[in-house]
């Protein structure tokens, strides 16, 4: 052990915190390739050919890591997952460096490992190539950062800048996060540390390497606050009601790992030897009312949970080991055990796609529907543009709603021969609109009182099926032909473009 200060600091135990990490990194990796494509990940792969500096929807780093993955690992599914599983596994460490920092021992290192790698906030984000993936590794590094810059001070403070602005090139989250972690040192300090010059230098070390995409921002007109407001007001597939995130936050983790992060975050709250980090408790509660005021996504604070999982598994483990020890570590085991077992069923695609109609799994997870039938949706309006007379076909492209139903014309349709794809969502409408020679478009998700206005004349063709009877947000959309455009396609687009 290493003294510090006047706290005993454990070695960090890494065949423990590596075992779980190892046991994640497989976990996510032999699931990868099934199911299919979540539709973020296919916007993601036309953005990584559009590489900027920003995004209406985003920062740059996730088209970026996409674009990577391909190059990489060409059209591969798995590829294309490989950095988020890496990123979940880096997560799990993090637990355990946290509990370390906080005088956590072997058991309590290896708990906040296990059961950070157990949560279900984990094993759904590290499935999939997200931008919330990545947002959880920048939390989970600033927070692990912050604890040592709060007992250390000196340079570290620039590696949280660093961390920080790393971020924020992937969301703008983490800048709540340093907001509420400022305010809970001014409430509960040590407010020393800002007296002197480091802290603010990491602030500047994140503004230099966040500013691209504010410049970018800046000259596209800031479309994140009108994206922002429209999540607020319930565009997004994953929004809910502003009420929803507090009784979501017994869940995000497990209902079983409740005790767990509530004893850290009693802790950091009340607990004399945690005074030094009390500023993270503050930064808890200001967050809850931040994104419940402004209607914040119910899984936005996901990020600062390993750091409570770590704060609680000293306690929990020193629990474990008073009075019938037998039967508290074996329930401790089990209930990390179970959460696992049922965060891995929920979250990762272990049943077949034909068994979730239906199925609680489809209620609970939202993104396990947005995985399946993007091939079948594709042979849909292929076979659309095939009933078209030849002569047609030669002006003709296909008009999307959402940017996922684009993205999957973008990956499959090539080899089917699909004309190009266009959608006035988020960035696929700062893509352009079809040229001035399509006079006739395949549209599919547009709801029949828009396209009374853009087309001249309306046949409905199909309807999406994905074979299985999943309800997902394309079952059952129409598929049209629009011909005549009632205007150019360019005096047309700013009705047709839309952020949420």
């Amino acid at each position: 052990m290493t003294v510090v200060g006047e706290r005993v600091r454990s070695r960090l135990w890494w065949p423990g915190v590596g075992g779980a990490a190892a046991v994640v990194l497989v976990a996510l990796l032999a699931t990868a390739g099934r199911y299919g494509y979540h539709r973020d990940e296919l916007y993601f792969l036309r953005a990584g050919r559009e590489l900027a500096f920003g995004y209406v929807d985003q920062p740059p780093l996730t088209p970026l890591l996409a674009r990577v993955a391909t190059v990489l690992f060409g059209d591969s599914l798995v590829g294309l997952r490989v950095a988020s599983a890496l990123a979940a596994a880096l997560v799990v460490v993090c637990a355990g460096l946290i509990a370390r920092e906080f005088g956590g021992g072997r058991g309590a290192q290896l708990l906040a490992a296990a059961a950070t790698g157990a949560s279900s906030f984990l094993l759904a984000v590290g499935h999939l190539l997200s931008t919330t993936t990545f947002d959880v590794l920048a939390w989970a590094l600033v927070s692990w950062l912050g604890v040592r810059a709060l007992r250390d001070g000196g340079a570290t403070w620039l590696l949280v800048g660093l961390a920080a602005g790393v971020g924020l090139q992937n969301k703008v989250l983490p800048a709540f996060l340093v907001g509420a972690l400022l305010i809970g040192i001014l409430v509960a300090g040590p407010r020393d540390v800002l007296r002197t010059p480091w802290p603010w230098l990491g602030g500047l070390v994140a503004l230099v390497v966040w500013a691209p995409f504010l410049v970018w921002e800046a000259r596209h007109g800031w479309p994140m606050l009108q994206l922002s407001a429209a999540i607020a007001g319930g565009s997004s597939g994953t929004s809910a009601s502003r009420w929803i995130l507090v009784p979501y936050q017994l869940v995000i983790v497990s209902p079983l790992l409740v005790p767990v992060w509530g004893t850290g975050l009693w802790r950091l709250a009340r607990d004399p030897a945690l005074r030094r980090w009390r500023a993270f408790a503050v930064a808890w509660v200001v967050l809850l009312v931040v994104f419940v005021a402004t209607g914040g996504k119910p899984y936005y604070m996901v990020g600062l949970y390993p750091l409570l999982l770590a704060a609680g598994a000293g306690p929990v483990v020193a629990w474990a080991g008073r009075g019938a020890r037998r039967v508290r570590r074996g329930l401790l085991v089990a209930g990390v055990a179970l959460a696992a077992a049922v965060s891995a069923l929920l979250f990762l695609p272990l049943v077949p796609a034909a068994a979730l109609p239906g199925s609680p799994i489809a209620a609970v997870n939202y993104d396990a529907g947005e995985q399946v039938g993007w091939p079948g949706f594709v042979a849909t309006l292929a076979r659309a543009v095939d009933a078209l007379p030849p002569t047609e076909r030669a002006s003709t492209v296909i008009l999307t709603a959402n940017y996922g139903e684009a993205g999957a014309v973008d990956r499959f349709g090539p080899a089917l021969g699909l004309p190009p794809v266009h959608s006035g969502h988020n960035s696929y409408g700062e893509w352009g609109p079809p040229p001035a020679a399509a006079t006739t478009a395949i549209v599919v998700g547009y709801p029949p009182a828009a396209l009374a206005r853009w087309c001249g004349s309306v046949e409905s063709l199909a309807r999406i099926d994905n074979g299985i009877g999943l309800d997902n947000d394309e079952q059952g959309a129409p598929v049209v032909v629009c011909r005549g455009p009632t205007a150019s396609w360019a005096q047309l687009w700013p009705q047709i473009r839309h952020v949420g």
